[in-house]
């Protein structure tokens, strides 16, 4: 009876391993540089952060990605960003130069997933004190435009060299952080222009500028990178 009893607790112990296993969550389609699958930013947010993370790429060759969900299902956040890592694979073959800014609303957690080749410009002491500073703040007024944008630009400013993290309090002033953000938007905003003229067709003897989209988040995809664990979490 009791080896009865003990394989019974074997077979039930299998069974609901494999039945949560089979309920994780899935990656979802890697449908652009920002997939907001939460519903969580404005459509102006994710053109802007589209268009930016497209112009740093282009002239870089890194790619940063922003991904948001309702609801990780009970998984460790940690597990799961390395699965949408390894799933995405974000970055260049070679050299590893991808960044995922992972946000789960409900669960109220946030991570910066580093790729190997990164992790010399966004250290996990950096990629905290982003979270700290820059996301945290925002996200606990509500204000997840704002916050999402404001690590997005902490990110590439880190991958730059130029991030310097405030002194003092975690909760800096709206103004602060939009001003510097408008500026870099619209610099952004100004080179795709130029570029959109530039290389514009000739119709009818005369230059045209296309209206389709600049974004071209429907033809991304990732470079075939890895990623090592490097980064850091938090919470809101």
């Amino acid at each position: 009876m009791k080896r009865l009893f003990l394989s019974l607790l074997i077979v039930a112990a299998f069974v609901c391993a494999h039945a949560s296993r089979g309920q994780a969550l899935e990656v979802p389609f890697l449908a652009g540089r920002v997939n907001d699958t939460a519903r969580m930013l404005s459509p102006q947010t994710v053109a802007e952060l589209e268009a930016a993370l497209k112009a740093h790429e282009d002239s870089t060759s890194n790619q940063v990605v922003v991904l948001t969900v309702s609801s990780l299902e009970g998984e460790a956040l940690e597990d799961y960003s390395m699965k949408v890592a390894e799933t995405w694979k974000i970055g260049q073959k070679g050299r590893d130069n991808g960044v995922i800014l992972l946000v789960a609303r409900d669960d109220r957690k946030v991570r910066i997933e580093v790729g190997g080749g990164l992790e010399g410009a966004l250290p996990d002491i950096t990629c905290g004190q982003i979270i700290r500073h820059e996301i945290v703040p925002r996200f606990r007024d509500g204000d997840y435009d704002v916050g999402v944008r404001n690590g997005t630009l902490a990110i590439l400013s880190a991958i730059g060299g130029t991030y310097a993290p405030r002194a003092g309090s975690s909760r800096p002033g709206r103004t602060s952080q939009v001003v510097p953000l408008l500026l870099f938007m619209g610099v952004i905003g100004l080179f795709a222009a130029l570029k959109r003229f530039r290389t514009g067709s000739r119709s009818r003897g005369g230059w045209w500028i296309g209206t389709g989209s600049s974004g071209g988040g429907s033809s991304f995809s990732g470079g075939g990178g890895s990623f090592s664990g490097g980064g850091a979490s938090g919470s809101w």
